[in-house]
């Protein structure tokens, strides 16, 4: 069943704790799970400096990303009526790369907020030597099943 109102589905991006970031490069796609966080419509992750996929967003910003929680197999006598209880977010953004010192320290906050309240010092090499992915959604839908 589709998902369209906004609360219900920034509830599954909260309950989520990884996101699934889709690239593509010279019509070959590409695909990274990755730790993030997400605050007023925008998703952010913490990234090497350089690599693979850095290098692919400078080429092409656009993006798809996923979300997935609640995930549950429900088993059947009947291997055909095997399924899978689930909520999940799709949608499409465009990237940018976050270099400024303290927009990097604001989106560590949100991506640490995700994951715990407690509040952190980073260290200045830590900042240093890492950048920040922010996607811009444009777009964003919900599904879920046996819920």
């Amino acid at each position: 069943m589709e998902i369209t109102d906004t609360a219900a589905i920034e509830s599954i991006i909260l309950k989520s704790s990884v996101c699934r970031l889709a690239m593509s490069e010279n019509d070959r796609p590409y695909i990274v799970p990755l730790c993030f966080g997400y605050k007023d419509n925008a998703l952010y992750f913490h990234s090497a400096r350089e690599g693979k996929k850095v290098d692919m967003l400078r080429k092409n910003s656009k993006v798809c990303f996923e979300l997935d929680t609640d995930n549950e197999i429900v088993s059947d006598e009947s291997p055909c009526k095997w399924t899978m209880k689930y909520r999940s977010v799709i949608g499409n953004g465009k990237a940018s790369l976050i270099h400024d010192p303290e927009a990097k320290r604001q989106a560590f906050d949100i991506i640490m907020h995700h994951y715990s309240d407690k509040v952190s010092a980073y260290s200045e090499a830590g900042l240093d030597n890492s950048l920040i992915i922010k996607i811009e959604i444009e777009s964003m839908t919900g599904k879920q099943l046996g819920y």
